[in-house]
Order: structure tokens, then sequence, then C-alpha cells
């Protein structure tokens, strides 16, 4: 008898499980995006800047893409490129990637191969690490979009996402992921914390710094539009962010179950957190909705760094930590200099930036070398190239402050080049679409002044002939 044959329909190398969950978790985390922040940040903007901060989320989006398969995937997790003839294991040797796209059939259906492997080889094509790494290059420039909403001009933004994602992006990725100097030195952020949270925060307030502020009347009459869509695009950020944090050890083990865990209950209790303290220590003396939307953000954001290194306890006190400072940041460091003369639209500084340095910053302190991203000893699993598994170890298990200096080392240079870089960049933007903003008689009107159209339109006509038909019929 002929040995039976069973056809595979892919690869050796690849497990469909770790790419069907990769490609699962990359899509929760671009629903994060589209629709998530079109409607949570177009529920909270006024009515006339719905359509504009719909658009700038949905072309931001879109202008991420192009540039992430053309050359910003390489860029942030290609071979590194050895700037100034560089090499070894120097900052400049390890900084940036090459410069080439990835749209060949070899660089998308290859097994995929980037500086930020892990301890064994990914089981997923290029293509689906691409697109997982893409999704959380589109969100990082979105987030900061709530920083300046409702006075940059539509062309300018539509420049400056893509000089952003090239210039600052891709470096803080290399370095950190990518498997660059900081990451070689010890540096670790698990999903974003610093990548992406933190450098939105102060690009964003950097932004707006440079761009100016919204009208007066915008700013004493900023009343959200419609909190039920906040609801909506809220709901959509806390799931999504399943995949945001249990799609990052690559792989669908237990890590990611933890991670995903983890997420969850630092978000609970920092909603509940910031919830509790509007109740307590404000002067209305009341729980409002928007403080408990922002007391989640702080906890998604606070539990990024460290959501498969912490275990429950790290994850609750991460929630807890995160959600008490920014909180007091958002009540009174708003009132100090230079916070109170920048007009930071929707508070990015506050919930993405605070909350995502103090999250890598807990990482020295909370994070449990316990909780072992890939391979753990025992009868049940294997150990990885002679080690133990991967693990981060904090002050509190280890009683060294290594992984607390490093963290720190990592959020001076994201702090600093994140500024520097969006200062130069915005300059150049300003040249080239001579100026950032739009005039005051545009910012006056809004949204009809600059796309010709409004979310909700009044459609006055269409009335008056359906009432001219309604009589006829009568007659």
């Amino acid at each position: 008898m002929l040995a039976a044959v069973t056809s595979i329909p892919y690869p050796s190398w690849l497990n469909s499980g770790d790419n069907t969950w990769q490609l699962t978790a990359a899509t929760f985390v671009g629903l994060m995006s589209l629709p998530g922040l079109a409607v949570l940040y177009g529920g909270l903007v006024q009515r006339k800047w719905v359509v504009n901060t719909m658009l700038m989320i949905f072309s931001g989006f879109s202008a991420v893409l192009v540039v992430w398969v053309l050359w910003g995937y390489n860029l942030g997790f290609g071979p590194p490129v050895h700037l100034f003839n560089a090499g070894g294991t120097g900052w400049f040797a390890n900084m940036w990637g090459a410069f080439h796209p990835i749209t060949s059939h070899f660089g998308e259906q290859n097994q995929a191969v980037s500086g930020a492997n892990t301890l064994i080889p990914f089981h997923f094509p290029t293509a689906t690490l691409a697109y997982f790494q893409f999704v959380f290059a589109a969100i990082t420039p979105l987030l900061f979009c709530g920083s300046i909403l409702g006075r940059m001009k539509f062309k300018a933004w539509l420049l400056f996402v893509p000089l952003w994602t090239t210039f600052v992006y891709t470096i803080n990725a290399k370095l950190l992921w990518g498997g660059g100097f900081l990451a070689m030195h010890g540096a670790v952020d698990y999903s974003g914390g610093y990548v992406i949270h933190m450098s939105a925060g102060v690009s964003g307030f950097v932004a707006a710094a440079i761009v100016g502020p919204r009208l007066l009347r915008d700013r004493r009459h900023g009343v959200p539009n419609n909190l039920l869509l906040v609801a909506v695009g809220a709901g959509i950020l806390w799931l999504g962010w399943n995949g945001f944090n249990g799609g990052d050890p690559y792989y669908a083990g237990v890590d990611a179950a933890s991670a995903v865990l983890n997420t969850n209950v630092a978000t609970a209790v920092g909603l509940l957190t910031w919830m509790m303290m509007d109740w307590w220590f404000t002067k209305q003396k009341k729980p409002t909705f928007l403080g408990a939307i922002n007391g989640m953000i702080c906890g998604l954001v606070g539990i990024t760094p460290s959501a498969g290194w912490v275990d429950g306890y790290g994850a609750i006190l991460v929630g807890l930590i995160c959600s008490v400072v920014v909180w007091v940041a958002w009540n009174y460091l708003s009132k100090v200099r230079p916070f109170s003369k920048v007009d930071d639209a929707l508070g990015v500084i506050y919930t993405h930036g605070i909350a995502g340095f103090l999250g890598g910053m807990l990482v020295g302190l909370l994070a449990d070398p316990g909780m072992i991203q890939y391979g753990v000893t025992g009868k049940n699993f294997n150990a990885i190239a002679g080690l133990n598994g991967f693990a981060v170890g904090g002050w509190f298990y280890t009683g060294s402050m290594h992984q607390l200096w490093e963290q720190f080392l990592a959020a001076v240079w994201v702090i600093c080049w994140s500024a520097a870089i969006t200062a130069l960049i915005l300059m150049v933007v300003k040249f080239v679409c001579r100026g950032l903003r739009e005039p005051d008689e545009v910012l006056e009107i809004g949204d009809v002044a600059i796309h010709d159209e409004e979310v909700y339109p009044q459609e006055t006509f269409a009335e008056r002939v359906s009432a001219m038909a309604s009589t006829g019929s009568d007659e």
C-alpha cells in the first residue's frame, strides 16, 4: 500500500495558530484607529470639527501604510545601516534600518526575520509581522492628532504624518524594538509605552505649542458633541487593546494570555480610580463619564510597557499609580507653565505622555522575573538556548536598580528625540505649506469651510420637496 500523504498548503516554518492570532491581534489594533479613534475623537470635539477630525484619522492611517510598505518597516525592523560607517554594537551602528520596500513576493511571503527577532524563530511570514507593526506605527500620530485638533491645516497634516513616521517613529522603534542600541543595553518596552504613547504625548505637546491655540471661543466652549459616540470609541479602544498587548509576544502562548488579562485588570483599576477621585476631590463631588474614560486610558497606556512582565498584583498597582498621578497632573500641573500656555486640545500629554512614562518606569520596579515570555523550565516546557526563558526583573523582586536605570535612559532619549525632531519637521512643513494653521475665518466655520461637508447636514431642500409632495397628494 502506498503511504498516505497529507499535503499542507503552507511552508514548514509557519504555525497556523501563531499566524492566525498575529493577524487577529493586528486587526484588533487596526480597529482601535478605524473606527475607534475616529469615533472617540469625533465625539469629543465640537460639532463643527467632526468631519475634519475623522478625515485626519482616516487619511493619517492611509499615509502611514504607504510609508510603511515602501520604507518604514525596514527602517524600524530591517538590518541596520551602520550610520557614519559605525560598526559593532554602538549607537550609530544600530539606530536605523535599511531604506527599501517589502512589496516584492520575497518581501511579503518569506519567513519573518527582523532585528526584533525573539529567542525562537517567527512562525509567520514578513507580511504578518509588517502589518502587525504597521497598525502600531499608524495609531501613534493619530493619538497626538488629539493635541492639535481644531486649527491645523489639512495639507500640513498630510505632509507631517509621513515625515514624522519616517524620522521619529522608525528610529524609536529600531532602538527599542528592532534590535537597536537601547534594546542591546537592556531597556524594554513590551508594547509601546515609550515608542508609541510617550512619543505621541511629547510630539503632540510640541506640535500644539508650535501650531498655536484654538480660537478662544472654541477653547471656552469645547463641549463634546456626542458622549454616546465617545462611549463607543472608548469601548473599541479598550477591547482592541487585547490585540495591542496580547499580540506582542508574537506567539499564541501563555504570555499572550497573561498580557491580555493584565491589560484589562490595569484598565479597570485605572477607570475606577479616576472616577472615585473625581467623586471625592473635585468641587462638584460627582463621578463623571469623561473622567472615567481618562482613567481607562491611563490604565491602558500604563500597562502597555509591562503587560506580559508584571503579574496581577503589578497590573493593579500600574493602573492605580498611573491614574492617580495623571489625575493630579490633569487638575494641577495643567495650571503651571508651560502646560498652562499650550493648548493640548484633548490632553494627550497627560493620558499618553505622562502615563506612558510612568508605565515604562514601573517596569523597573514591578517586573516579575517569574513571568516568562519565551519558554519556561519544567516537565511541560522546554528551555530555550540553554536559558530558562526570557523575563524581566524589577527592583521589588531582584533588589537591583539596573532595569530602572535603563528604563530612565530610554525615556530620556524618546522624550528628547521626539520633541526635537517634531519641532524640526514642523518648521519644514510650515515652509512648504506656507503656514501650519488655518486662517481664523476658516476656523470660525470649521468643516464646511475646509471640506464642504458637515457631520449632521441640514437637508432643508429635501424636506421642502417632501412637504410639497405630501401637500399635492392630499388634494
